[in-house]
């Protein structure tokens, strides 16, 4: 696969639906508190957040139910429809992302701590999976073809951990390399 051609695949998947790094996952390190957060504070996150989603979509008249629940050190909230919802109209991956951020402040306003929440609407987060394992799989193959190592596109640690997945189930390594909005994965023979 040709350079340009990887460039394409890549340029096919939507954007990061994780918003802007914080300080520390830039600097590469993983909050060390994420597996160890206390499932209270992160169900009270979790409320807030749909709280705060609820009268969102009230306002704007969107259909959609709310589900709350923690997993990996995070609370994680889904807004659902079933049948025919205009919640589509929220679930691209920019707007999901800018209503996470948006979400996130206003529980860190009512918690006055950092949230590392994360916001699905109408299955992104399934749809962007989909997306990460296709261009992984790509690059995997290149890396397997050619035993050269393959450098993707920066990318929100939520995905990193992903495509670490993704790489190891692979059988090949994969690191992350880069600062800030530059770090990104590299994969690797074995």
């Amino acid at each position: 696969m040709s350079e340009e051609n990887l460039n394409e695949v890549e340029a096919e998947a939507p954007v990061a639906l994780e918003a802007e790094v914080t300080a520390d996952e830039a600097n590469g390190d993983e909050s060390e508190d994420a597996g160890k957060a206390n499932p209270k504070a992160l169900e009270e996150e979790g409320e807030i957040a749909a709280d705060y989603l609820e009268e969102l979509l009230d306002i704007y008249d969107l259909d959609g139910d709310i589900e709350i629940d923690v997993r990996e050190g995070r609370a994680y909230v889904s807004i659902s429809a079933d049948g025919k919802s205009n919640l589509n109209l929220i679930s691209a991956p920019e707007t999901v992302q800018a209503l996470q951020e948006l979400t996130r402040l206003a529980v860190q306003v009512k918690t006055t701590s950092f949230s590392r929440l994360i916001l699905d609407i109408g299955g992104s987060r399934q749809t962007r999976v989909n997306d990460l394992t296709r261009i992984v799989n790509k690059l995997v193959a290149k890396v397997q073809e050619t035993g050269e190592d393959v450098h993707m596109k920066p990318m929100s640690s939520y995905e990193r951990k992903i495509v670490h997945d993704l790489v190891a189930e692979a059988g090949l390594v994969s690191e992350s390399e880069g600062e800030g909005k530059d770090r990104h994965i590299v994969i690797k023979t074995a």
